[in-house]
């Protein structure tokens, strides 16, 4: 998108054009969103959901719970002790080293892997989402802030450069923690 083909602000209005300074020069171009819409997530999330992730999410919620575990230990012990004759040698189906229990478990976790995945790619789609909401709910503040600002005559560039100030020092002690 050109510079030609974004919304331009108010010619009249200060705040306006010291919003647009923010970036360093004034260029009569504020944004790009259609006046700062902000959606509904819940709905947003709504279309996300599929009945293919209904069930990855469901499958993946059973799989890390203390149930499955406890299911697959009685399910390992019987098979085990089946075939390794307690039950009598008539039941063994599946003689040590117990090759068709080894195959049924990884193709288990090929498709459990799978559905995490599936899982996790939703759970980054509903974050996207959310930050695009944080981030257009951001630029209304912001613009809100400054128009607001301006006509309670607070010095706004002044405010700014503190903001500036604030930041960096917050990142510096955040390095310093990290680090």
């Amino acid at each position: 998108m050109s510079t030609t083909d974004q919304p331009t602000f108010e010619q009249h209005c200060e705040a306006c054009r010291i919003i647009d300074r923010f970036d360093g020069h004034e260029d009569g171009q504020i944004g790009t969103p259609a006046h700062f819409n902000v959606l509904d997530e819940r709905r947003l999330v709504t279309t996300l959901r599929k009945a293919e992730g209904s069930i990855a999410d469901g499958v993946t919620s059973f799989a890390g719970s203390m149930k499955f575990v406890y299911i697959h230990g009685i399910w390992f012990g019987i098979w085990v002790a089946l075939n390794v004759g307690l039950a009598g040698v008539s039941r063994e189906f599946d003689k040590f080293p117990f090759g068709l229990l080894t195959m049924i478990v990884s193709l288990e976790a090929i498709f459990l892997a799978t559905f995490v995945m599936i899982s996790q790619n939703r759970q980054a789609a509903r974050s996207d989402i959310r930050s695009r909401l944080d981030f257009e709910n951001n630029l209304r503040s912001q613009i809100w802030s400054v128009h607001i600002g301006q006509a309670l005559g607070i010095d706004v560039p002044h405010v700014e450069d503190l903001v500036k100030r604030a930041i960096a020092a917050a990142e510096e002690q955040l390095n310093r923690e990290v680090g």
